[in-house]
Order: structure tokens, then C-alpha cells, then sequence
């Protein structure tokens, strides 16, 4: 067996978790490839999208832009171009405000100041962890149950299972991270005075 680690891989087990036939390439001619094809990127990317997934997060440096924005904010800088969500934007590791328009954050910072983003990319599947490749194929199976096996119960199931696989991807992937410890020195210093 080898792992489910390009999107025809992963649209072929999501077709076979619906009882459909697997799939060679998107372009085989057979419904459920037509369909893989047409709704999988936007699958995937939502569901990268969906959390801020450690093995799909990045930091950047970003740019700042000449021109100031129009209203409201005093700087604009340039995303990076693999950022598809940003999730912080901070200076000086404290995190600030921010708009994002288009392809731009925009923020209040003085030119000195270095502004950093932290972002979601759009990570190849070769990267994903197990736990979020099991949860894409069944969303796929999910979409392919609607429109090649029209079972609106099949997919009810479907979208189901993709639920329970998400949230364990979550509680996964949040694993990837030294757990942080709450400050209650303040808490129990309130509490003696």
C-alpha cells in the first residue's frame, strides 16, 4: 500500500469509499474524475483553511508597499505569494490589528517597524499528516456520494464521518506545539489580597 499523497490518490480512495471505481488521472473520462476534478482544489483548500494547521502554517517578513492605504490604516505590505489565509500579524512578536484587501494586509506601523505575518499556505499533499488526508477524502467522498452516487444518505454519512475526521485532525494537530501553561499567579495573587 503506499499513502494517499497527491490529489488522484486521494479523489481515487474517496471514490472508493463510495462504492465508485478508482480513479487513474482527472482527465479518464468517468464521472467521478470529472467531478474530482472540478470540486477537489476547492475542497482542499478549504479544508486547509478550515484551522490553523501547523503542518500548513508559515512566517514572513512581509514588505511594505509605497503607496500608504487611502483610509484608516497607516501602512500597507504585501502577503507573501503562497499565503492563501492570514491567521496573526504582529510587531515585535506582540500582535496588532489588521485588514487584509486583495493580496495586502493593511496596519498602522511606522517604516522602521518590522511586520510579520503568520499565514496559511495552500501545503502539497505530500506534506500533509495521515490524520488531515483521511479527513480530505472523506469530504471528496462526501461531494462524490451527491453528485456520481446521487445517495443523499450516503453522503449524509459521508460529511459525517468528515466531521469526526476534522475534529480529530484538530486535537492532532494541535499536539504539534509545546503546550502552554496558564499564568494563574496573578489569579491566586487577586485571590490572597
Amino acid at each position: 500500500m503506499t499513502a494517499a499523497n497527491t490529489p488522484i490518490k486521494i479523489c481515487s480512495r474517496a471514490s472508493l469509499l463510495i462504492g465508485g471505481d478508482a480513479i487513474q488521472s482527472f482527465e479518464d473520462g468517468s464521472a467521478e474524475a470529472s467531478v474530482s476534478a472540478a470540486m477537489y482544489e476547492d475542497i482542499a483548500r478549504a479544508a486547509l483553511t478550515n484551522t490553523r494547521w501547523r503542518f500548513a502554517s508559515d512566517q514572513a517578513v512581509l514588505n511594505r508597499l509605497a503607496n500608504a492605504p487611502t483610509g484608516r490604516w497607516d501602512a500597507a505590505y504585501q502577503l507573501p505569494s503562497e499565503c492563501i489565509m492570514v491567521s496573526a500579524v504582529t510587531i515585535d512578536e506582540a500582535q496588532i490589528r489588521f485588514d487584509t484587501y486583495g493580496r495586502k494586509v493593511f496596519c498602522d506601523a511606522v517604516e522602521t517597524d518590522e511586520v510579520v505575518a503568520d499565514y496559511i499556505f495552500r501545503a502539497d499533499e505530500s506534506d500533509w499528516p495521515p490524520y488531515f488526508t483521511v479527513a480530505v477524502e472523506y469530504l471528496m467522498a462526501g461531494v462524490l456520494a451527491i453528485s456520481v452516487a446521487r445517495d443523499n444518505s450516503l453522503a449524509q454519512m459521508m460529511e459525517a464521518k468528515a466531521e469526526y475526521y476534522i475534529r480529530l485532525a484538530r486535537a492532532r494537530d494541535s499536539q504539534a506545539q509545546t503546550t502552554r501553561k496558564l499564568n494563574t499567579s496573578r489569579f491566586i495573587a487577586e485571590r490572597r489580597s
